[in-house]
């Protein structure tokens, strides 16, 4: 069995190119959708984060401000918050993350507008997200989802194995799967026994950042696996998943780069979009 590519980047350009005819069509009615980003401290990986994100929303003619603090102490980043939520013509705010030690990242994110949230972590739509009442969700779960929905893997009834527990990734996941009607089991490095946890999953999505964590004895023929693993290494980008050998197992499979990563970059414009609409009282 060779597995079909869950092709994330032709999808991203779908679902960009969709975006920027809705934002072609409400700048002639004088609406500017906006994103503001805010990037403390030097780390490289985050400033080139920010760099596609801006790179992105320009791309799909949204507006764009970043605000760049070599230091900031968390009074006065709550404060900066406090003005992007009071600034209409600012409908979406991102804070890139990981803040440094000093600055308490959850105190950050809820301070956030719950409207203006488009990476989906202030505590109400992660809350929203459990009792299934949500349109705004995490950009990298929100990717995944729709890579499913694009490929018509089912959800409903199948065994969901995710293998990353974080706040970012596998619990508001975990949410959107059991919710769709899906059987989750929600596993990390430290879960006794996981292969054995693992091998039985319809879907696998593994998410810790490991090179080659995944092998093709942790997976069973015809499974479904996504890949949101990333690691930078001399010759590239490389993902969680040992490709080579898993791909020749499996039914279908992200490939890494080009799988969920693009997914992610569209689904924060997709969220900001939503954000817009809501604040201007539009239907999309």
């Amino acid at each position: 069995m060779t597995a079909k590519i869950l092709d994330g980047k032709a999808l991203a350009l779908k679902v960009t190119n969709e975006l920027s005819e809705i934002v072609a069509d409400y700048k002639k009615r004088g609406l500017y959708p906006k994103l503001a980003t805010v990037l403390v401290g030097s780390d490289p990986a985050s400033r080139v984060y920010v760099n596609l994100k801006k790179k992105d929303s320009e791309k799909i003619g949204i507006d764009y401000e970043e605000f760049y603090y070599d230091d900031i102490s968390e009074e006065d980043l709550l404060l900066l918050i406090d003005k992007l939520n009071n600034r209409a013509d600012i409908h979406g705010i991102l804070v890139q993350l990981p803040l440094p030690k000093h600055i308490d990242t959850n105190k950050i994110l809820e301070k956030i507008d719950p409207l203006k949230d488009v990476d989906g972590f202030n505590p109400l739509n992660v809350g929203r997200i459990l009792l299934n009442i949500s349109d705004l969700f995490p950009c990298t779960p929100k990717g995944v989802v729709k890579i499913l929905d694009e490929y018509n893997i089912p959800i409903e009834g199948a065994d969901i194995t995710i293998i990353n527990r974080s706040n970012i990734i596998g619990k508001p996941l975990a949410a959107m799967m059991i919710n769709r009607g899906g059987t989750v089991t929600v596993v990390h490095t430290k879960t006794k026994n996981l292969k054995e946890k693992v091998r039985n999953a319809d879907i696998v999505i593994v998410g810790v950042g490991k090179t080659d964590f995944l092998t093709s004895d942790m997976v069973k023929e015809g499974a479904v696996v996504v890949d949101v693993g990333i690691t930078r290494e001399i010759d590239g980008i490389k993902g969680d998943v040992k490709y080579d050998e898993v791909s020749k197992k499996t039914s279908y499979i992200t490939p890494v780069p080009g799988g969920v990563g693009p997914m992610t970059r569209a689904m924060l414009l997709e969220n900001l979009i939503i954000c817009f609409l809501k604040q201007n009282d539009c239907a999309r």
